[in-house]
């Protein structure tokens, strides 16, 4: 009795070998390189522009968190904010003199002011309290006969907020100098209105001051600055008084008002 021998094994070795031959071709593999390839230049290309992005948002957070904080310490006169002593390095102040024709008497007063008093030993930024009265110095104050003095404020500052790595009580100079810093131009001025001859006028631009804060961003070797640039600005009400009488310093007194007459 004869047994057909069947054909399976025959058929599964045909398939497995067949199977076994299945493969990418070098064309495809170089193929599928070049896409990777391009992909990653493009992700290469973008990366630093979004990490740029990323740094320029952040320090925009920075500047308006302290830029609220510096506002509101000028609107209300502030006295206490001794902790500004660890972000405020030097404050500079230009003045110039001028007669009633704003001709330019005189030279020019560059006065800068540190926190160890050595340039100006009678007002260091030793405490918040000469720190704003310094930033609240009116931009023109009358000197009689007419004449007036043109005062120009800047401040160099290293940022409030952000890593507290950066922050007092580090005392690394590397660190503290790679650290967010910013300068601030104040400028204090009475409230430009054109009815001077009324006593409405005369008291709105004695008791109305306008603050513009110009922030200047990042800080650069050689005391430059980057590209950064923002203005804040804010209407005060009341007394800008000078405290004590006859120093640099400047408060303004919310809760106080004077009464002008109207010119006669």
């Amino acid at each position: 009795m004869r047994v057909k021998s069947s054909s399976a094994p025959t058929a599964a070795l045909r398939h497995h070998q067949a199977g076994g031959n299945a493969a990418f071709t070098m064309i495809e593999i170089a193929l599928s390189l070049a896409v990777i390839g391009f992909a990653l230049v493009a992700i290469i290309g973008v990366l630093p522009l979004g990490l740029e992005v990323q740094k320029e948002n952040r320090e925009e957070t920075v500047i308006n968190h302290d830029a609220n904080y510096f506002m509101d310490a000028i609107r209300h006169g502030a006295r206490g904010l001794d902790e500004l002593t660890n972000h405020v390095v030097t404050i500079t102040t230009a003045s110039q003199a001028y007669d009633a024709d704003t001709n330019a008497v005189g030279l020019l007063d560059v006065l800068e002011y540190d926190y160890a008093g050595t340039t100006v030993p009678a007002w260091p930024l030793d405490s918040g309290s000469n720190i704003v009265g310094l930033l609240s110095r009116p931009k023109y104050q009358p000197t009689g006969s007419g004449g007036f003095r043109s005062n120009y404020v800047v401040a160099h500052v290293r940022s409030l907020s952000g890593p507290a790595t950066e922050k007092f009580p580090q005392t690394d100079p590397t660190i503290k100098d790679l650290g967010f810093s910013y300068r601030i131009i104040s400028e204090i001025v009475p409230l430009a209105t054109y009815d001077t001859n009324s006593a409405h006028g005369r008291n709105l631009q004695a008791n109305m001051h306008e603050v513009r804060l110009l922030f200047r961003w990042p800080l650069l070797p050689g005391n430059k600055t980057g590209n950064g640039r923002q203005v804040y600005r804010s209407l005060v009400g009341g007394i800008h008084t000078n405290y004590p009488s006859g120093s640099p310093l400047w408060f303004f007194q919310p809760a106080i008002f004077t009464t002008v007459n109207a010119a006669p």
